[in-house]
């Protein structure tokens, strides 16, 4: 008996050619589509879907910014001549993409652990008020002062991630909430230092006084900041750390099922503490590559902007540092772009960012057909 209900289950169901055959002539008001979840895809149909999703992105962007005045044949030969293969705006790119790389590996790392790290903006300001705290009261010897910079920047950003983490892996409070709020403690904080202590007494403009030329970083040469090789150690390391070393495996186990991954043994909780840490780290990193780096100085907003970027460029990029890398090069190359249109064309400086925003809408859009898909009611599925 049993046997026998089996087979009849494992016999696969006969299909009337008749209804299937009036299901294809049924007009298409009147069918009936059902939603459901995808259990796998092909790299290659994700990667279409994305590239699809891009290029939608990138055709709104084009026409908004046609509609603002830009020329249509001028859009190519800016984005990509002008910015790409002149010398100069080359150079301002890898300037600008420096605490871009960083920022977006640090929201990467955080975000494989599944903590939500939005305040990236105030751990890059602790980074930086760190940093300038070393210059500020001329900790250690000259040869050393800028080593010692680095290690303030590191561990304020460090710690300033610290009390996020340790209220969401001991008392379950929600991280979004608390690193967001902590931006603003971070920002104000900034404010009290650069309109009082802190404010450069030659000229009273608040912001504190300049680095000395051996606490700012170097050029290499032909006008290129030593940032961007800090960035790229940063992100090779970042890759190592997440595609190579056991502590990247225990993180792929952790973001795929926390509670799967502790019932393995895996530490849980010391894998999110050390992810978390290190994203403050390289935030605060990101912090002293402007200060340090751009600046040369503690400024009141050169953190403004970073934050949204960081979290775009970790969207994008799935997380993944080496894409986290190109992501960066290519946002702080549509910054570069957006200042030369602001110059010639008179075109806001928001709209850079509200392309930004077109183009992760698309993105994430494209995340509902790689997860599901529409199949018709008795008819073949919709790929």
């Amino acid at each position: 008996m049993v046997d026998a209900t089996l087979a009849a289950i494992a016999q696969p169901a006969q299909t009337d050619p008749d209804a299937a055959h009036r299901a294809r002539r049924q007009p298409l008001a009147r069918r009936r589509y059902a939603l459901e979840i995808r259990q796998h895809m092909g790299w290659r149909q994700q990667a279409l879907i994305l590239a699809a999703a891009l290029l939608a992105g990138l055709a709104i962007s084009a026409a908004i910014l046609v509609a603002a005045g830009v020329p249509a044949n001028e859009l190519a030969n800016e984005f990509v001549m002008q910015t790409f293969f002149d010398g100069q705006n080359f150079r301002a790119v890898l300037f600008q993409a420096a605490p871009m790389i960083l920022v977006g590996l640090a929201g990467s790392l955080a975000f494989r652990a599944r903590f939500w790290n939005l305040g990236l903006e105030g751990q890059m300001i602790w980074g930086a008020i760190g940093a300038t705290a070393v210059s500020m009261w001329q900790i250690g010897p000259e040869p050393l002062r800028l080593p010692l910079m680095f290690a303030a920047a590191i561990g304020c950003g460090l710690l300033w991630v610290l009390g996020p983490a340790w209220l969401k892996i001991r008392l379950g409070v929600n991280e979004i909430i608390s690193t967001l709020m902590l931006n603003y403690m971070a920002a104000n904080f900034l404010l009290h230092l650069v309109y009082g202590g802190w404010k450069d007494p030659k000229d009273n403009f608040p912001y504190s006084p300049q680095f000395r030329v051996f606490e700012r970083l170097p050029e290499l040469g032909a006008g290129v900041s030593s940032a961007i090789v800090l960035a790229a150690v940063v992100a090779l390391f970042a890759w190592w750390l997440v595609g190579v070393s056991r502590a990247g495996l225990y993180l792929r186990f952790v973001d795929a099922n926390p509670r799967v991954a502790h019932a393995n043994g895996v530490p849980v909780r010391r894998t999110i503490y050390g992810a978390v840490l290190l994203s403050g780290a390289m935030a605060g990193l990101a912090g002293l590559a402007v200060a340090a780096g751009q600046e040369g100085r503690l400024t009141q907003a050169f953190y403004q902007g970073y934050g949204f970027s960081g979290i775009l460029i970790a969207f994008l990029a799935r997380n993944n540092p080496l894409a986290a890398t190109v992501v960066a090069l290519l946002v702080a190359a549509l910054f570069v772009t957006g200042r030369s249109l602001q110059v010639f064309y008179q075109v806001p400086f928001s709209m850079v960012q509200l392309i930004q925003a077109i183009i992760v809408v698309c993105v994430a859009a494209s995340d509902f057909f790689i997860r599901h898909r529409l199949r018709r009611v008795g008819g073949e599925a919709l790929q």
